[in-house]
């Protein structure tokens, strides 16, 4: 037919159909995930209603519900140290619309549970890191040390224990680390929850704890317990003149609480990375950063890349010091 030049012979008539379509499947695909989210997005909380990661959860809930133009739904899975939450978002679609909102336990518990479900690194996809907030020692203030030294040789000269947020978490292994491990100091753990922590110091039945900072700050502030270091590597802008553990002879220690978004592993990387923008802008809204300061929480806004790097080394810390000192989860 005059005006169409003909096909060569050695290249089959199906095939050019094939590459012709190929750009208009590639845009097609493009537009897909252009589109994303085509609903609402659930954020899965790894425990209760009230607890750390759930405030963190709403505040960045109602921020993103404005950035994406999608109701953010949070749902709260408690149970099993957040393992209950974690499988149930490996399991969901890898389309972007279910995310996870976990603790400093998500690397925790892969080594400390016998089957936790799921492998950190493998199974998930790090998407940004929300807040953190360093764990802290403290004592009731009937207790005659002021400095960690003070502690560490009281503890020496006689039997004491110390109460934590609760077997297995940070707070526990971090102060393991810490007195055992380091400080080479016999004490008796005694699990709480968090707050509960917290009121056993206050009301003397405990006489040490070591817990995130949120329960502990107000009583510090009002002296009700006095606080003998921070576990993180910088001092707390929530209570600036109390010492690290790390410039207290034992240099590099950390034992952070941090709370993080995770998605399944196979989410395409452009939803990936519009989450991680959007999420660093709503830590930067007012309303976040002005209840982060309040709850004694600092915004912890990471890439992507620099997030799985974090979340890698927490996996090997916690992971080689569940099997030091050979913590299981009950």
């Amino acid at each position: 037919m005059p005006g169409r030049p003909a096909l060569p012979r050695t290249l089959p008539r199906r095939r050019v159909a094939a590459a012709l379509l190929l750009p208009a499947l590639l845009g097609t695909l493009g537009t897909a995930h252009a589109a994303w989210p085509e609903r609402p997005v659930r954020l899965v909380v790894a425990f209760a209603p009230g607890s750390s990661t759930d405030i963190v959860a709403r505040l960045l809930a109602e921020q993103l519900t404005a950035a994406l133009g999608q109701t953010v739904v949070v749902e709260n899975k408690p149970g099993a140290g957040g393992n209950l939450a974690t499988q149930q978002v490996i399991g969901a679609p890898a389309d972007g619309h279910t995310l996870l909102i976990h603790s400093v336990a998500i690397s925790v518990n892969p080594s400390l549970f016998a089957n936790a479900g799921y492998d950190t690194l493998r199974d998930l996809a790090p998407v940004a890191m929300a807040a953190v907030t360093p764990n802290l020692i403290y004592v009731h203030p009937d207790v005659k040390a002021g400095s960690l030294a003070e502690l560490l040789a009281l503890a020496r000269a006689g039997k004491l224990s110390y109460a934590s947020s609760g077997n297995g978490t940070t707070t526990h292994l971090g102060a393991e680390w810490l007195f055992r491990a380091l400080a080479k100091v016999d004490i008796t753990h005694v699990p709480f929850q968090p707050a509960a922590a917290t009121n056993a110091v206050v009301s003397g039945q405990v006489p040490i704890a070591s817990t995130s900072m949120p329960p502990a700050v107000p009583f510090a502030k009002s002296g009700k317990v006095r606080p003998i270091a921070v576990m993180s590597t910088s001092r707390s802008p929530a209570l600036p003149e109390v010492p690290t553990v790390a410039e207290l002879d034992y240099p590099g220690f950390e034992a952070n609480t941090w709370f993080g978004i995770f998605a399944p592993a196979k989410v395409a990387p452009e939803i990936l990375d519009r989450l991680n923008a959007e999420i660093a802008k709503a830590l930067a809204a007012r309303p976040v950063a002005e209840r982060f300061e309040a709850l004694s929480l600092e915004a912890q806004p990471m890439d992507r890349p620099a997030m799985r790097r974090y979340v890698e080394g927490e996996v090997a810390k916690w992971g080689k010091l569940v099997k030091d000192i050979g913590a299981k989860a009950d």
